[in-house]
């Protein structure tokens, strides 16, 4: 049996339609399960429950040994980037639109307990670390469980710009820009900019050119310990932004140099027993039934 988890860190993001009901809903059966509980002193505020145990953000990963995180998969990524470092275990309720990385239905809770209790699949998800330097000055960093992306300024214009792999030059590119995604972000943006899908357990990354000049010019998928480097032409009159998971933005003028590559740690995702790759992509992705053929 897998380990079990005594004290659950709660997150939710309480913009989203029927999220505080679903929470309470949680709150609830965990109280009734003798779960200690601490909650996100963001989503504690909404709740309006004075009985609950909150705690600050970035302190919540130190407390507990599961987070459940409720909303969509915006949510849940949300939640990854303040939880990564110190690899606590995420469990997702659906709450969203998609949910390729939240599995539990707002009315399955009672799938919960078995968890708790050490029955579920234990899932490793890398993710992309990014710096920015331009003259030997870094201008940013930042980290995507998704993907990472050059994309325009403010007005949408083509991007000059070289691509390197352990310093061995790929091409040159004129376009909007490029998607490089880890497996877990081969179903977000990168699969809407073309880009194929790769299955979470493969160690590759890929990237993904964003509406090239150069008709040619394919996606590539490559091996998930390699270095990207991302090289802003002199020749741009504009500068281009490098977007992480759409929650980081970093300024990369003419000149400057993209250093991409793993990130040392992983989220660690939990998936009930009777998790399903393969039914996910069916059922998000609107993908054929099985065809049953009577003789």
């Amino acid at each position: 049996m897998a380990r079990q988890f005594k004290t659950i860190g709660i997150f939710g993001r309480v913009k989203n339609p029927g999220v505080i009901e679903t929470l309470k809903a949680l709150i609830s059966y965990l109280r009734n399960l003798n779960q200690e509980i601490l909650i996100d002193s963001e989503t504690a505020d909404a709740l309006e429950d004075t009985s609950l145990v909150c705690i600050n953000r970035s302190e919540l990963s130190k407390r507990c040994n599961l987070l459940i995180v409720v909303g969509g998969d915006g949510s849940l990524l949300h939640a990854a980037h303040t939880i990564v470092n110190d690899e606590i275990p995420v469990l997702g309720i659906n709450r969203g639109r998609l949910g390729f990385l939240t599995d539990i239905l707002p009315t399955d809770l009672t799938r919960i307990k078995s968890i708790l209790e050490g029955d579920y699949i234990l899932e490793k998800r890398f993710l992309l670390s990014a710096t920015v330097e331009h003259h030997d000055t870094i201008l940013g960093h930042g980290d995507a469980l998704n993907e990472i992306a050059l994309i325009p300024d403010s007005v949408p214009h083509m991007n000059e710009f070289e691509i390197f792999i352990n310093h061995q030059f790929v091409c040159s590119q004129d376009s909007d820009g490029v998607i490089v995604a880890t497996p877990t972000g081969s179903t977000a943006y990168a699969l809407s900019g073309g880009g194929p899908i790769l299955h979470p357990q493969l160690d590759a990354i890929v990237i993904v050119p964003m509406f090239p000049h150069t008709l040619s010019i394919r996606p590539i998928v490559i091996e998930g310990n390699h270095r990207i480097t991302i090289v802003i032409t002199p020749n741009n009159t504009a500068t281009p932004r490098l977007a992480c998971d759409s929650q980081t933005f970093i300024n990369t003028p003419p000149g400057s140099h993209i250093n991409i590559q793993k990130k040392d740690q992983h989220l660690h995702l939990i998936h009930p027993l009777d998790y399903d790759y393969y039914e996910t992509l069916r059922s998000k992705l609107h993908w054929g039934r099985k065809l049953h053929y009577v003789e």
